[in-house]
């Protein structure tokens, strides 16, 4: 017997205020989720995915957004209907957090810093199912441990700001779970956690959906992340639904070109392509013949061979590098005596040797916390080195004057993981790219250094008139190449991408990606290529260093290291990575 339809959405359309009047974020779109089942909602930045989970629960902000149009027809246990969208907003609380949970994208704005989780957790069981503290208390800490979290007691004494990424994500889930409800939307859950908690996650989530018996709309921009734990799937683009239906037929054959762009702009593990696949190459490409771009795309003359790669390997390591890193240590106190001795020390970086050849792109990968940014912030010399020696150029860093070591971090920039934190919200696109000039004395007037900063705008892919825009007049990607021209302005030889793309669509991801190895041939750059996307980093590199508790689990061609695993550590991580076989490895 087929499972009912337990949400019903029909015609759903919510629109926006702007300064031209408004904008359709939703436009006109149907689908159901069945009992027991997940509905995977998959689409990039702008998609209206968000939008959609935010109507259903009637949560567009007053005043800034409405839902013009639609129906949301919710049947509960006793197969009773209710049009969440006209339901007054007194009764709405009922459905909320009660019947229909949500998990938010990002659990530290959603959890409130000056309250112990569980104290968030046993508030929302008093408001719905009318219990008593205690009782409230002893049902958080089942909860705490139902989601895996360890020493529960603990986690619910605990802020907010004392627990890991994915504990933080886990007490959100618990927190969703805390009425048993019949409906879960998860928002993103997943984005900002590393590979293995991002499958923990998941895997927790079908536990508790088998457990409990209830629906999940799954919210996601990533393809690959779903491919094993969705049933159905609905690809959205610009508001409207673009294809939906199974998740082994829109895996397996794809109609619309918005959904080949997503599949296949994600760097493939098995081949090495010289540039990667956008969605617009598969937009432009509907209604023409195989013989478009898409051929040129995937042609054996965009496939590097391994005698291509090896040719270009001993031409990198015949020279000298240009970076030794030698046994560098960098430690930070956690705790102090009462004479202000350092009492326990936390080893971010602890003993880590390496070499980095002009022309390479070396890797680094590992989880948060392994030490990955802090030994990127240590080789700038932005955070002090407690021992070792870096040097650039067989010049040792630490031993530089101010005066030689600003001439040097002239040849060594980096690429910031958010680039709207990274941007100063007061200043123009140009004067952002325009200053190291300035603190640099490159260029002798004002004219010239504005000359070569639109120069360097329109080498990333953007306009001239893009000079005299603020950063929250561009997209994500957009601000992420503003951040790469700055990076170019002082023509370095060294630049370190510590996580620069993790934040982005995957398809402006390709596209940045295809941008910064354009950038390398045409200029000779050497990176450092920090990332916790194993797809991200292999497509990108030459040599690989997959990084533990500080140290270097594993170091070489990456390849090999893709292909062979040494470290069970590193299996661990491939084993975890998302991938389109139908299952999560």
């Amino acid at each position: 017997m087929e499972s009912i339809n337990i949400l019903e959405v029909s015609n759903l359309t919510t629109r926006f205020r702007n300064e031209n009047g408004y904008t359709i974020a939703v436009d006109n779109i149907s689908f159901a989720l069945r009992e027991k089942e997940t509905l995977g909602i998959v689409g990039e930045s702008g998609s209206g995915k968000s939008v959609t989970a935010l109507s259903i629960l009637k949560l567009i902000p007053e005043g800034i957004g409405e839902i013009m149009k639609g129906s949301v027809i919710y049947r509960d246990a006793d197969n009773n209907e209710h049009n969440l969208i006209t339901v007054p907003e007194k009764e709405m609380r009922n459905f909320r957090g009660k019947e229909i949970a949500m998990i938010f994208q990002e659990p530290m704005t959603s959890l409130n810093p000056v309250l112990t989780c569980g104290t968030q957790v046993r508030e929302i069981m008093r408001a719905h199912l009318k219990i008593k503290a205690k009782e409230a208390r002893k049902k958080a800490v089942a909860l705490f441990e139902e989601v895996h979290l360890p020493r529960p007691e603990k986690i619910y004494s605990s802020y907010p700001h004392q627990l890991s990424g994915g504990q933080k994500q886990r007490v959100m889930i618990a927190m969703a779970m805390a009425c048993n409800p019949r409906i879960l939307i998860a928002d993103e859950p997943t984005t900002a956690l590393d590979v293995t908690v991002q499958k923990t996650i998941l895997e927790l989530m079908k536990e508790l959906q088998e457990k409990h018996g209830m629906s999940i709309l799954f919210i996601t921009h990533d393809l690959a992340l779903i491919s094993g734990f969705a049933d159905r799937i609905a690809v959205m683009l610009k508001g409207h639904i673009v294809e939906q239906g199974t998740a082994t037929d829109i895996f397996n054959s794809p109609s619309h070109p918005y959904t080949k762009g997503l599949m296949n702009c994600r760097p493939p593990m098995d081949i090495r392509l010289k540039k990667l696949a956008t969605v617009e190459d598969f937009l432009k490409a509907e209604g023409k013949d195989e013989n478009g771009q898409l051929k040129v795309l995937f042609s054996p003359e965009n496939i590097e061979s391994a005698e291509e790669r090896l040719t270009r390997h001993l031409q990198i390591y015949s020279r000298q590098p240009i970076l030794e890193v030698t046994d560098v240590k960098t430690w930070f106190p956690s705790s102090y005596s009462l004479t202000g001795k350092p009492l326990r020390m936390i080893k971010a970086v602890d003993g880590v040797s390496f070499q980095v050849f002009p022309g390479e792109t070396l890797g680094i990968v590992g989880e948060s916390g392994c030490g990955k940014t802090t030994l990127g912030r240590t080789i700038l010399n932005l955070v002090k080195a407690t021992s070792g020696k870096i040097l650039f150029e067989r010049n040792e860093l630490s031993k530089l004057n101010p005066a030689k070591l600003r001439q040097i971090r002239k040849d060594i920039q980096i690429i910031f993981q958010d680039p709207y934190s990274s941007l100063n919200p007061r200043v123009t696109a140009g004067s952002a790219i325009e200053e190291p000039m300035k603190v640099h004395h490159l260029y002798d007037s004002r004219r010239e250094r504005k000359a070569k900063t639109i120069e360097l705008l329109e080498l990333v892919g953007l306009e001239s008139n893009h000079y005299y825009r603020y950063p929250h007049e561009f997209s994500g990607g957009q601000r992420q190449r503003v951040c790469i021209a700055r990076a170019l302005a002082l023509n370095p030889k060294l630049i370190i991408c510590d996580e620069s793309v993790s934040a982005l669509d995957v398809s402006v991801q390709a596209t940045v990606l295809n941008l910064l190895n354009e950038l390398k041939r045409k200029f000779h750059f050497t990176y450092i290529f920090i990332s916790h996307d194993l797809s991200v980093v292999h497509f990108m590199s030459d040599r690989l260093i997959v990084m533990k508790d500080g140290k270097i689990e594993e170091i070489g061609h990456a390849d090999k290291i893709y292909a062979q695993p040494k470290s069970l550590y590193t299996k661990t991580l491939l084993d975890a990575a998302p991938n389109f076989s139908g299952h999560m490895k």
